[in-house]
């Protein structure tokens, strides 16, 4: 086995693994995807299980991001940026969830922390000051994913710049429905009261 092929398979298979969904079946909130969005990340866990389980799920889901790249990076550059995409690929499709996975906001600040970690601070400054000043966590992801694209040729070689543009698109494309709910006016705030 190459070690591409070894980084893309090792970041699709950590990235698929759904770990919001399996935190609140274990804390006994059912199916996360029949609840708020139906995603299995972070922002719908805390509309299910509270703010404990919502920070365990975004901690697990920026790690594997983040366990990927680095492991892969043993394999040389290359092989980390395969895994990078694979991670965020696996993550958003998983296969044994019918390639319905999350969203990658937080997978791939992960990715950012291994591959470029003064984007993935900007980044995640920005998600958080946007995020409390308007509390939407979809809004939130889309200004860090934009300003990771932005400001990655700034900061990185071409290749990487590259790789980070290709996830900070398919996180606003996997957004698209939340986009239609922010212009129309109807997308769900976050909460940052509830348990």
């Amino acid at each position: 086995m190459t070690p591409l092929l070894a980084a893309g398979i090792l970041g699709y298979l950590l990235g698929s693994i759904p770990f919001g969904l399996l935190l609140t079946r274990f804390a006994g909130h059912g199916d996360i995807r029949g609840i708020g969005s139906g995603s299995i990340g972070a922002t719908n866990v805390l509309r299910a299980g509270g703010k404990g389980l919502a920070a365990l799920t975004l901690a697990l889901d920026l790690a594997k991001g983040t366990v990927a790249v680095m492991i892969a990076s043993g394999w040389g550059r290359q092989a980390a940026l395969v895994a990078a995409g694979c991670v965020i690929l696996g993550h958003m499709f998983p296969i044994w969830l019918g390639f319905r996975g999350g969203k990658g906001g937080a997978t791939g600040l992960g990715v950012l922390i291994a591959l470029a970690w003064p984007v993935a601070l900007i980044a995640a400054l920005l998600w958080l000051a946007t995020a409390v000043l308007f509390r939407y966590s979809s809004l939130a992801a889309l200004v860090a994913a934009v300003l990771s694209a932005g400001l990655a040729p700034m900061l990185v070689d071409r290749m990487t710049a590259f790789v980070i543009a290709g996830i900070a698109l398919l996180i606003i494309l996997r957004h698209h429905s939340n986009i239609r709910r922010l212009i129309a006016g109807t997308e769900s705030r976050i909460s940052f009261r509830k348990g």
